[in-house]
């Protein structure tokens, strides 16, 4: 363990980076693929490119990393009080924690960041491929699809969101969407470790993929032609949410099922994407236990 007076020797990744309703998974078979990011270069704190360590870094984010067997660890730094709080899940894995201070993590991560006393370096999840998540949304659980949703607080959020309620995994594209690392970590509080992630390379080939294995894709947005609450969501479905300001892309939104919009009231007719999943998702869940 090193001592209090020891800096951590790390690269210093630089620091972190809605819509109007509008990566955890098994090691695939081969050599897994990247689930931290699609870019070279970082811009925000805990954000790596490919040549970068993922940084995650919070107590919540970090305990849930400790906690999945799938997440490979390669360094850990904490201050003695936040190593305490983790001193049983790190013994469980084996780690030697290298002590360091509040403003070596400051450092590390930018004045901003409320770190909580823990930073780790870790390796990337596996990908999930789609077969994976059509199988997985035969349960009933819906299948999140963002469509460039690129703030990774909002991914964070509908992240938790489909950890809290239920969902067979999120699907996004493999550009324009934020690393699956750091600040999207802090916000998905843990769920990042649960919700299985797909990156995709065409979003719209992808829902036609969906679709031709029975799963019903409904696209969320403030215009939508009818309430999701008159749709009785049964059978696999997949909600389709969009970037803030921006919703759906007209190609993603023909490409989708059908349409729904959530009933809002006239004083504010629209809700930011966490908000819309979160509704969505519940729905959902509400729905799926009034049946069994």
């Amino acid at each position: 363990m090193a001592s209090s007076s020891d800096k951590p020797r790390v690269s210093r990744p630089r620091k972190p980076g809605s819509q109007n309703h509008g990566r955890s998974g098994r090691p695939s078979k081969g050599a897994p693929k990247r689930h931290d990011g699609q870019r070279g270069g970082s811009d925000k704190a805990g954000r790596a490119g490919w040549d970068d360590p993922i940084v995650i870094f919070g107590i919540h984010a970090v305990a849930a990393a400790l906690a999945n067997p799938e997440r490979k660890f390669t360094r850990i730094m904490a201050t003695e009080n936040a190593e305490n709080r983790l001193s049983e899940a790190i013994a469980e894995r084996g780690l030697a924690v290298e002590r360091v201070r509040p403003k070596d993590l400051d450092r590390l991560l930018g004045a901003e960041t409320v770190h909580q006393g823990v930073a780790a370096e870790v390796e990337a999840l596996a990908e999930q491929e789609i077969s994976e998540l059509i199988a997985a949304a035969g349960s009933g659980a819906p299948v999140i699809i963002l469509d460039q949703v690129t703030d990774p607080h909002n991914v964070g959020a509908v992240m938790r969101s489909a950890a809290v309620f239920g969902s067979a995994g999120l699907m996004t594209t493999r550009r324009h969407s934020p690393p699956l690392n750091g600040t999207l970590a802090k916000s998905a509080s843990g769920a990042l470790e649960l919700i299985p992630v797909a990156l995709v390379q065409n979003l719209a080939r992808a829902i036609e993929e969906l679709k031709a294995a029975g799963i019903t894709v409904i696209g969320l947005d403030g215009e939508g032609e009818t309430l999701l609450e008159d749709h009785q969501l049964t059978g696999p479905i997949a909600f389709v949410l969009g970037a803030e300001g921006k919703g759906l892309r007209q190609l993603t939104r023909e490409t989708c099922s059908t349409v729904c919009r959530i009933g809002t009231t006239e004083t504010l007719a629209s809700l930011n994407v966490s908000n819309a999943a979160a509704v969505a998702l519940h729905l959902s869940a509400m729905r799926r236990r009034a049946r069994n």
